[in-house]
């Protein structure tokens, strides 16, 4: 799968309030959500650079996200 980076970006600054509302309740920390998208972001949406635990909040919370259309 290949990452939208403007997808992406869009998410990060502009629905950070949906971000936080799928991480609340999990255990999860927003900023760690937050962290990975931007890795991803810094690292032109190289999945094969994440770690497994990176992976998993990925699939678990930014892809959903992403699959939305812009709102």
């Amino acid at each position: 799968m290949d990452v939208n980076l403007k997808s992406l970006k869009n998410l990060l600054s502009k629905r950070s309030n949906e971000i936080e509302e799928i991480v609340a309740g999990t255990g999860y920390l927003v900023k760690t959500v937050i962290g990975v998208g931007t890795f991803l972001l810094d690292n032109e949406g190289n999945l094969d650079l994440l770690t497994a635990k990176q992976k998993v909040v990925f699939e678990k919370f930014l892809k959903p996200l992403l699959d939305q259309p812009f709102r």
